[in-house]
């Protein structure tokens, strides 16, 4: 594993992505996927995995 961010790729951002979906972590792999998807040229496969991972609270409600 790279220690410089800006090394990463889509792949690697897409698999981070898919541990925290698999961890519960919903939010993490939507941001994740969409670092994925920006890094990704294909704009099909770019669409494709922003719908695998969509924003999970599009709208946030303040409780108190």
């Amino acid at each position: 594993m790279t220690s410089d961010a800006a090394d990463l790729t889509a792949a690697d951002h897409l698999d981070a992505a898919r541990e925290m979906a698999a961890a519960n972590r919903p939010l993490l792999a939507h941001l994740l996927a969409e670092e994925a998807a920006r890094r990704t040229t294909d704009q099909a496969t770019a669409a494709g995995i922003r719908a695998a991972f969509p924003n999970p609270a599009p709208t946030r409600e303040e409780t108190d």
